[in-house]
């Protein structure tokens, strides 16, 4: 038996505008070049140009043209069915992006082979379908350079439903992680460290007993592995000193960061990172602009609002033919329209996201020195601006900036904040400087330890526990004391 019921939901969609805003947000400059290219031969009502012709900066049409539609009100297809006054924006991207000697040159920064592409050009070799590989790119793009996926799967999938209006489930989204995991170099895709590891035990021959025991240490006491309570596995395990000795030297013997291969300038091909903004000097003010030198100028083709200036004409002589080239003419338009004003929201999201950023760390920027770098996060730039977390996490992604003193991501920025015991608030960043000095000056066949490195902090006023050190060791890419000593 049928049963009827009513239930209320709230779902929120995004409008294609929306959705084309989200994607250009997020790339960056050398790439935004590319994706105007493509809109470029995809939208023939799209086109280069310097001048507006007959629209003006604003979009609008000049007096002659507003006449000439003049008294088309009755008219059964009159131009105003068709074209808003503010429907054809023109906008010069090059106007405001440039310095006084309006000379920008493209500022390489030594980069890591695409690690990505790496990854994408497997993703190619598999079985799958549209939805599927959408999926899968997706969880690619999340990933970080050491091929972790940090994020959780139940936030890709509600950032999946808000950006990309793609609805899906974590069951789903774990099926392709399994797929991504099962790629090339062992070990990319895991969520954390043990799972890491795992993922390259996994792959090792089973039937060595060394390999078979350092796959039940990691799966099943993967705790007392890392806090080195090697009694506690031996009791547990029923095994001998000898026998943990060799399955610890194949865990060893794994690579914690499977994507830093990948991260080495000197073994593959560097890549040009052009940066996305500008940042002077003049007169002891910083000024920021775009960087948009290979980014040409936009505007709607005359040509096809003349084409429905003539359909207008028509009256009621239009043909079945007529009326489908006058749509397929305004969804074009449209379309054009869409996309010139998203590259307009961009550059000024863009702006208004950088300005905040120097606003906030002004005097580093102003000395170029670190220990001015205050501690920052996404909600204190998301409060200056009024702009969503999501929005300023999306601008900083793959962003650089030049500087008077060098070209630096915009992620860097970015950090936790503690107290020392003066009081004063410091950047985590501090903090790292200095245990990477610390390590830098150690005695190498006596490395220190964190619970050293703990207390050497606390003598310079900065009370962390030793788990907090060794999570910023770990960020630094630095191994643990026994594996940095040198016999």
């Amino acid at each position: 038996m049928l049963k009827q019921r009513l239930q209320q939901k709230l779902l929120q969609k995004l409008s294609p505008q929306q959705i084309q805003m989200i994607k250009l947000l997020e790339i960056p400059a050398m790439q935004l070049e590319q994706r105007i290219k493509k809109e470029l031969e995809e939208n023939p009502i799209l086109e280069e140009g310097e001048d507006a012709g007959d629209l003006d900066i604003n979009g609008q049409e000049d007096e002659e043209a507003e006449q000439g539609e003049a008294g088309n009100d009755d008219e059964e297809f009159s131009l105003e069915d068709y074209i808003e006054d503010d429907d054809i924006p023109n906008y010069r991207l090059a106007t405001n992006n440039y310095s006084d000697d309006d000379k920008r040159p493209e500022t390489p920064l030594s980069s890591s082979s695409s690690f990505n592409a790496h990854l994408e050009s497997q993703l190619g070799l598999r079985s799958l379908t549209e939805n599927q590989e959408l999926l899968a790119q997706y969880i690619l793009g999340n990933m970080d350079d050491d091929g972790y996926l940090r994020r959780k799967l139940e936030a890709i999938v509600d950032d999946l439903a808000f950006t990309q209006n793609i609805t899906t489930t974590e069951q789903e989204l774990y099926e392709i992680l399994q797929i991504v995991q099962d790629f090339d170099p062992p070990g990319v895709g895991a969520r954390d460290l043990q799972e890491c590891l795992l993922l390259q035990i996994e792959r090792k021959d089973q039937c060595d007993p060394a390999i078979a025991m350092a796959r039940v240490i990691l799966k099943n006491h993967f705790q007392e592995f890392t806090r080195k309570h090697y009694d506690k596995i031996i009791k547990r395990m029923n095994i001998g000193e000898e026998e943990l000795k060799s399955a610890i030297d194949e865990i060893i013997r794994l690579n914690p960061r499977p994507g830093s291969s990948y991260s080495d300038p000197a073994a593959h091909g560097a890549q040009h990172i052009v940066p996305d903004f500008i940042l002077d000097i003049k007169d002891g003010e910083l000024v920021l602009s775009l960087n948009s030198h290979n980014v040409p100028e936009l505007r709607i083709n005359r040509t096809y609002s003349q084409m429905l200036e003539q359909y207008a004409q028509l009256k009621n002589k239009a043909s079945k033919e007529d009326k489908e080239a006058i749509t397929f003419v305004k969804q074009k338009i449209d379309s054009a329209r869409w996309f010139i004003d998203a590259i307009v929201q961009r550059q000024n999201t863009l702006m208004m996201t950088m300005n905040a950023i120097i606003d906030y760390q002004k005097e580093y920027f102003l000395e170029g020195d670190e220990t001015k770098l205050r501690p920052m996060i996404l909600r204190n730039i998301a409060e200056k601006t009024g702009l969503d977390i999501s929005t300023i996490s999306r601008v900083a992604n793959s962003k650089y900036i030049q500087t008077h003193f060098g070209i630096f991501s915009l992620k860097s920025f970015f950090s936790e904040g503690l107290q020392s015991d003066s009081g004063e608030e410091v950047s985590t960043r501090e903090i790292k400087n200095i245990l990477a000095g610390c390590i830098e000056k150690e005695e190498k066949r006596k490395p220190l330890t964190d619970e050293k490195l703990v207390a050497i902090l606390r003598e310079k006023g900065y009370n962390l526990a030793r788990r907090t050190v060794a999570k910023y060791r770990e960020q630094l890419h630095i191994p643990v004391a026994r594996l940095r000593k040198e016999l």
